[in-house]
């Protein structure tokens, strides 16, 4: 554990998950190291292990603050709106997740390694998050639609949440891909992560 305050500890790490996060804009997943990530931060590069033991467990601390960031403003949503129809729904949802591209993008990502390559206690925390997000959305139904049934709720979330993890490459595709998919005979149809995301709930609630 570092030396220092609570304050310090935090904004030293928020300063190694801001660098892994603007690396990751402009490199891949296996290209970004912890040196590369010790590089772009005010500090020595191996102070960085004082606070992540590993390159997974920064992508892990990312991906737990942009779930926190997601269900923040679900919850905002809701406490704005008293009622919903089915589409106000699938709207807010998808306006919800049109602002989280970094979200989506690290969801593509091979998931299982950044769980198994942290240690319990910081997959725990990210847990904590990832089931707030959870939370969330049943709130929502629950709240929304009174009629579904607990049911109903959990067939929501077990087909919407491992829909989450495809959105992003099915609407960020390089001209790489195109040019293959091209010659692969395959016709793209080009979708925003609105559209998808609005059509997705559309059939999960059947509107």
């Amino acid at each position: 554990m570092p030396k220092g305050s609570p304050e310090l500890t935090n904004k030293r790490r928020e300063e190694i998950i801001n660098a892994c996060k603007t690396l990751y804009k402009t490199l891949g997943f296996r290209e970004i190291t912890i040196k590369e990530i010790g590089n772009v931060t005010s500090f020595t590069r191996t102070s960085i292990y004082n606070y992540f033991q590993t390159k997974e467990e920064i992508f892990l601390a990312l991906l737990q603050r942009e779930y926190e960031l997601w269900t923040e403003s679900i919850e905002n949503k809701m406490s704005e709106n008293d009622a919903m129809t089915k589409e106000d729904f699938a709207d807010m949802l998808a306006l919800t997740l049109e602002k989280r591209s970094l979200l989506l993008k690290l969801l593509s990502m091979n998931h299982y390694d950044m769980e198994s390559n942290s240690r319990e206690e910081n997959l725990a925390q990210f847990k904590v998050a990832y089931g707030n997000s959870i939370k969330a959305i049943e709130n929502a139904l629950n709240k929304y639609f009174p009629e579904m049934s607990q049911s109903r709720v959990q067939n929501f979330i077990y087909t919407f949440y491992p829909f989450l993890f495809g959105i992003y490459p099915y609407t960020v595709v390089t001209e790489k891909q195109r040019n293959a998919m091209d010659k692969a005979g395959i016709k793209f149809l080009e979708m925003s992560v609105y559209e998808i995301t609005y059509n997705c709930i559309k059939n999960i609630l059947k509107f």
